[in-house]
């Protein structure tokens, strides 16, 4: 029954991944860790051979579209693999709450900068020099590999963001860059933990046919809502992980806390006129 469960979650990671060009590394080490039991030095490396090979299924949809930008996600992803693989000889010596504490708040400080986007009217971004774009994506590589993230939640703010890519473009060529940079992540990660070999083939099965769904039905919602939905997304499993670190006894103020702040933040939007919550995702319309 366990194993099943993992597997048709696994499903829905994969539709994530192809959807949104992110997110299942995000879902997929939680997955792995409160689901399936797997320790977390092992369900990091099995994340990221399940994220990698799942990417490389859900690009083919995209090629066929031509929403991927290949001298972009080449540059970037060649970056991203050095940070990655870098970032994985760190990780696999780091203790597991530390390395799922820090992929909680990067999470959501990069959910934050996708919602705010930028506004509307706001000059267009500048083409990005060669230089910046190595850096930036050995940055998003390093703690893609740290973590065990194939860096999606990363990648795709970072092209829409900061290197102007409309957002279907942003997904397709998202996906080429988390296929790199998992498999540079994954080699530096081999070494430090075990895998469950069975597992983890059943699980890359189920999410290539959930990437394969996903990707299908990317060309079909508008670019604002997927950057919205990726958005919140990313900060919910973001408040989620965090709040699983936590001591048991901080857990319940914690959780009362937050609660409280998305009830306050619910009302603000639905009752007045001047929430500034009502522009989050709107603001930014302007943007691809």
């Amino acid at each position: 029954m366990t194993v099943a469960l993992v597997a048709l979650l696994a499903v829905l990671v994969g539709v994530t991944l192809g959807l949104l060009g992110g997110g299942g590394s995000i879902l997929m080490v939680p997955l792995l860790v409160y689901v399936a039991g797997v320790p977390t030095g092992s369900a990091i490396t099995t994340s990221l051979f399940v994220v990698g090979v799942t990417s490389l299924a859900g690009l083919i949809p995209h090629l066929r579209r031509g929403t991927v930008q290949w001298r972009t996600g080449l540059v970037f992803g060649a970056a991203a693999m050095a940070g990655a693989f870098a970032g994985g000889l760190v990780g696999g010596h780091l203790p597991g709450p530390v390395l799922l504490g820090g992929f909680a708040v990067m999470m959501i400080a990069t959910a934050v900068a996708m919602l705010r986007g930028r506004r509307a009217g706001s000059v267009a971004v500048p083409a990005r020099s060669p230089v910046r774009t190595l850096l930036t994506g050995a940055a998003v590589g390093a703690v893609a590999g740290l973590v065990g993230a194939g860096g999606g939640f990363l990648v795709v703010p970072a092209l829409a963001l900061l290197g102007g890519l409309a957002m279907p473009a942003a997904i397709g060529t998202s996906l080429l860059v988390i296929a790199l940079q998992s498999a540079a992540g994954f080699t530096g990660h081999l070494g430090a933990a075990a895998l469950d070999w069975p597992l983890t083939l059943t699980v890359t099965g189920a999410a290539v046919v959930g990437a394969l769904i996903g990707a299908h039905y990317a060309a079909r919602v508008p670019a604002a809502a997927l950057r919205r939905a990726f958005g919140w997304f990313v900060l919910a499993m973001g408040t989620f992980v965090l709040l699983q670190q936590l001591p048991a006894a901080a857990l319940l103020p914690a959780g009362t806390a937050v609660g409280a702040l998305a009830v306050a933040a619910a009302g603000c939007a639905l009752i007045s006129p001047r929430c500034p919550l009502r522009s989050i995702g709107h603001t930014a319309a302007g943007v691809p």
